[in-house]
């Protein structure tokens, strides 16, 4: 009798930072650009959200200089509704994973973003930077969600 690993499906990537402003919307509108029709149905949240507000105009930016309309248009909190059995939730740090494990009472499908992509370390916060800080997140995420794509279809998503 060997040994048979489960194969996990997802059916949603929901990206997770802290206020859905900067580095969650443009996780979620690299994602919808790069994956297209046949990727995973995929939306960004916050975990601390007061009140809505629009993207950061300094993500907004960075998007716009490469072609991309961001597909958030306000920030939204992480809610129970947006949660799936089967939803991978990334988040930009272990803080953040650590949160929505304790509020929502998750053991699987919690990573960040790096870790679920086999890498240490964390998706630095731009906010409060420069246009060049917004960039290098742009970049950093633009690397891990190619890779995410990648292990999701060597997975079978």
């Amino acid at each position: 009798m060997g040994f048979q690993q489960e194969v996990i499906v997802f059916d949603k990537i929901i990206f997770v930072c802290t206020g859905n402003h900067s580095r969650s919307p443009m996780a979620e509108t690299i994602y919808k650009s790069l994956a297209e029709d046949e990727g995973l149905p995929s939306i960004s949240r916050g975990l601390v959200v007061l009140f809505s507000e629009p993207i950061n105009e300094k993500a907004e930016a960075v998007l716009e200089n490469h072609g991309l309309t961001c597909a958030v248009e306000s920030s939204k909190e992480l809610a129970k509704e947006d949660i799936t059995d089967n939803s991978l939730i990334l988040t930009m740090t272990d803080k953040q994973k650590k949160q929505a494990q304790e509020k929502f009472e998750l053991e699987e499908n919690v990573f960040t973003i790096k870790e679920f992509n086999g890498e240490e370390g964390e998706v630095k916060d731009p906010y409060g930077g420069t246009l060049v800080d917004y960039e290098e997140c742009y970049n950093e995420l633009l690397r891990l969600i190619k890779k995410t794509i990648y292990k999701l279809d060597e997975m079978g998503k």
